[in-house]
């Protein structure tokens, strides 16, 4: 069995066409399919289902592929590593960020990256935190910026803390509140909310602060992006509760303390196992940009 027909196998099974998966190996059609082929009897398992029409996974291949792309994750870091010997590094790089980061610059960290680091992959996606923890604890994610709760830091990888925030109210000009030095939950209860999807770290911290103080609230508009969340605050349809940071100075929307508001904690993580090396030169530079800030007085 030969590294080359594993990625073939995962070629076709992401792209579930013969001629897409050539292509995208930059290979001819027919040189895939008789690798695939020649792998397929030496396993003595059918790995794809095919017609003329249609590629799918057969039971067999579909139990084959994840330890098909470990085996080349592993092939591909053994090549970064050593390479990294000599100062240079390669391999892939992949960042997972809350739409909430208020700590560090990632695009320009990145930037700094790419120039020190030419030859790594790059990759960077937004989503929650949950999953990005759970990502690099199964080595399909480098590093990520979470935010969570005070009282759930994460676990099963290495962290450390960047922020400690606590919560403002976000709220139109126009709002009734807006020009309020300070606020409280029990004030905020009956106003219409945008905040996170229900059940995501982003989420819970302001639940917990709302339930805890006995006091239920209504949540209109689940979103996962930061930038529509502002919109419709800027357009007087609800109130959010996020980090000051997060809220553009030019914007022109109001942010006003929570006397008893939720926080949360922004944490840098990566893997606690074996970082790789293309992991820890980012970490290094974040590290260096990185304006880590206390929790506000209220």
């Amino acid at each position: 069995m030969e590294l080359q027909q594993l990625r073939y196998v995962l070629a076709v099974a992401e792209e579930r066409n013969f001629t897409r998966a050539a292509a995208k190996s930059h290979v001819v059609q027919s040189a895939l399919s008789h690798q695939i082929k020649s792998l397929e009897h030496e396993l003595g398992v059918q790995l794809f289902a095919r017609t003329s029409r249609r590629v799918e996974l057969t039971e067999a291949g579909t139990a084959f592929l994840p330890a098909a792309r470990a085996t080349l994750d592993a092939a591909d870091r053994a090549v970064a590593e050593a390479v990294a010997t000599t100062g240079d590094l390669r391999g892939r790089l992949l960042i997972g960020a809350i739409p909430t980061v208020t700590t560090v610059d990632l695009t320009a960290a990145l930037g700094d990256f790419h120039r020190a680091h030419p030859n790594v992959e790059i990759g960077l996606t937004s989503g929650g935190s949950l999953d990005f923890v759970s990502a690099i604890r199964h080595s399909a994610m480098d590093v990520a910026v979470l935010g969570l709760a005070e009282d759930t830091p994460p676990t099963g990888v290495a962290s450390e803390v960047l922020a400690h925030e606590r919560l403002a109210a976000v709220m139109s000009p126009e709002h009734r509140f807006a020009r309020r030095r300070r606020l409280t939950l029990s004030e905020l209860a009956e106003e219409t909310f945008v905040d996170f999807p229900i059940d995501s770290p982003g989420r819970s911290q302001s639940e917990r602060a709302f339930s805890a103080a006995g006091l239920s609230r209504t949540v209109a508009f689940d979103v996962m992006s930061a930038e529509v969340m502002l919109d419709l605050v800027a357009q007087n349809l609800a109130v959010a509760l996020l980090a000051p940071a997060v809220v553009p100075e030019a914007g022109g929307l109001s942010v006003v303390p929570i006397a008893d508001g939720p926080s949360r904690i922004e944490y840098l993580a990566w893997s606690a196992f074996n970082p790789s090396p293309a992991a820890l030169a980012f970490l290094d530079i974040l590290r260096r940009t990185a304006h880590p800030r206390e929790e506000n007085s209220q």
